[in-house]
């Protein structure tokens, strides 16, 4: 891979996409036989997440121990990283102790821009405040490729909090890269402006978009998102639920993925996240997988502009 950072999917080019998928396959194959490797021996990778995010921050360092990296793990809530001069100071003392790979997660838009443009190290975007979480998109797009062996002319639809969703940004941008027909659906409360930019469809019927859909992706619809668009978590699962009466309006092979902290009885029933359309499980197994991928190519690519 010829890039020092991975900070959008937005910034790949679509042959770099596949070349992440498919070492990720690689990466995958390896966790499943239980094998570990050294590509990293001798490398650091440091995880500074600036907002709380259990499950990424951890599979980030798995990735980096099955590499044979070391992993430092910086406090969520350092003084020396709330704003962009100080991020930038932080980043030049993980220069300074030779990190090869900073791993950041901040509540702005922006930031591992900024991280990147000031430090040696590559970084590596693990969620920017609304703007982008690549290796959520890349994930997804693993998991769906496995499933179905090639996603172009897929019908993918996002559905719910399209508005405060990066992943939903991401996800739309990869899964149009590779060639898959992509509808985001929310109530008009829940859709951003400039949604035209993110080279999909939009619809508002979430019946009408499901029709003959090949994947679904829910978004995770919080409290606040609830008040916001007015409307209680009830009446969310009534128009935009994910259930088994509206998964029988998809394909046969329809399948159904999720980031993470289900509210179950609101965006997904309980009976569908255990379902076997469901792919959550395999999106963590995937996740490890794809952020190996990432650290490997980061690392050891040759000819890094």
């Amino acid at each position: 891979m010829k890039r020092k950072d991975i900070l959008g999917i937005k910034d790949l080019t679509r042959a770099e996409i596949n070349e992440i998928l498919s070492t990720a396959d690689v990466m995958r194959d390896m966790i499943d036989r239980g094998e570990k490797s050294n590509a990293l021996r001798g490398k650091s990778v440091a995880t500074l997440f600036c907002e709380s995010s259990v499950r990424t921050r951890i599979s980030f360092e798995t990735a980096a121990k099955n590499l044979g990296a070391s992993v430092s793990d910086l406090p969520l809530a350092m003084p020396s990283v709330q704003n962009g001069e100080s991020l930038i100071d932080a980043g030049m003392t993980l220069d300074a102790l030779k990190t090869d790979v900073i791993v950041l997660r901040h509540s702005v838009a922006g930031s591992c821009k900024l991280l990147a443009e000031n430090v040696n190290a590559s970084v590596i975007n693990a969620g920017d405040g609304l703007n982008e979480h690549p290796s959520q998109a890349l994930s997804d797009g693993l998991t769906a490729r496995r499933h179905f062996g090639n996603v172009d002319g897929k019908r993918v639809v996002i559905v719910g909090d399209v508005k405060h969703s990066r992943v939903a940004r991401s996800d739309a941008i990869l899964f149009g890269m590779l060639g898959a027909k992509v509808t985001v659906c929310a109530p008009y409360s829940m859709l951003p402006c400039g949604i035209d930019g993110f080279g999909c469809d939009v619809e508002t019927d979430f019946d009408k978009a499901i029709l003959g859909a090949d994947i679904i992706v829910p978004l995770r619809v919080g409290r606040k998102s609830m008040d916001g668009a007015y409307f209680s978590a009830q009446e969310y699962d009534e128009y935009y639920g994910v259930t088994q009466k509206r998964l029988e309006l998809c394909s046969d092979d329809c399948i159904v993925m999720h980031f993470g902290s289900l509210n179950r009885g609101s965006e997904i029933r309980g009976d569908v996240s255990g379902d076997r359309s469901s792919m959550i499980s395999e999106q963590v197994t995937n996740g490890v997988a794809v952020r190996m991928a990432m650290l490997d190519l980061l690392v050891n690519g040759d000819n890094k502009l």
